[in-house]
């Protein structure tokens, strides 16, 4: 079936962020495979990155299918779009069927999205990894493509509100190169290979991005083993 609505649903986005001035650094796209399937596999401080890890397939002209919550396409405007998408909704009371979904969707040589977080980090740093995009990749036989995100918090994230005015923010974006999981290899140590690269992609992001805090009311956005005011790993858990 022809995706007749993600295409212009790309566009939009794209009109949008030209609208906001957004400045983008993105490196490493030639790293997302132009055929079969992969599992790109990103960090997660905005609810907008699942735009973000997209676009970066856009050079591969591949389109993404995100795994996310259930919630989200029930949701009367999102629902009818995701689904129109062929995103694959997760209810986490029965993951099952969603892995299945994936899994099928990789054998027939998609891109499958995955946070492998689960949900938005408050303080701006990685969260412990499940273990599913790891089990996926091994199971379809696909690699993983690791992608770190930055400066995307500052749009919207969890416990803020959201920021769309025309504020030239920089958004930072690197792809790594592919990860072929070993067939001896556990999901859990190819998960600890994951996190510790996207861990390099996102230090890097964060060394060359261009904007610092303009004061203290503005550091809210870093983390604060950068100096800035965002919660602890700790104290993030505890929110």
């Amino acid at each position: 079936m022809a995706d007749l609505l993600y295409p212009p649903v790309i566009g939009a986005a794209r009109t949008w962020f030209k609208a906001l001035d957004l400045r983008f650094d993105m490196q490493g796209t030639e790293h997302v495979p132009q055929r079969g399937g992969a599992v790109l596999v990103s960090n997660h401080i905005s609810y907008l990155d699942f735009i973000f890890a997209g676009l970066a397939a856009r050079p591969a002209k591949r389109l993404v299918r995100f795994m996310a919550k259930e919630s989200v396409f029930r949701h009367k405007v999102s629902g009818p779009l995701m689904r129109a998408m062929k995103h694959i909704p997760v209810d986490r009371s029965r993951g099952e069927n969603a892995y299945a979904h994936a899994l099928k969707a990789l054998r027939s040589g998609e891109i499958i999205g995955v946070f492998p977080e689960a949900t938005i980090s408050r303080s701006f740093t990685l969260k412990d990894f499940k273990s599913g995009a790891a089990r996926l990749a091994q199971e379809a036989r696909v690699p993983l493509v690791p992608v770190a995100l930055w400066g995307t918090q500052r749009l919207w994230t969890k416990g803020r509100k959201r920021d769309f005015g025309r504020n030239h923010v920089p958004i930072g974006i690197r792809v790594g190169e592919p990860l072929h999981p070993g067939a001896d290899e556990s999901a859990v140590t190819v998960t600890e290979r994951l996190r510790e690269r996207i861990q390099e992609l996102l230090e890097a992001a964060q060394r060359a991005y261009p904007a610092s805090p303009k004061g203290p009311a503005d550091s809210w956005w870093m983390p604060a083993h950068l100096g800035g005011t965002a919660p602890t790993p700790a104290q993030a858990q505890a929110l």
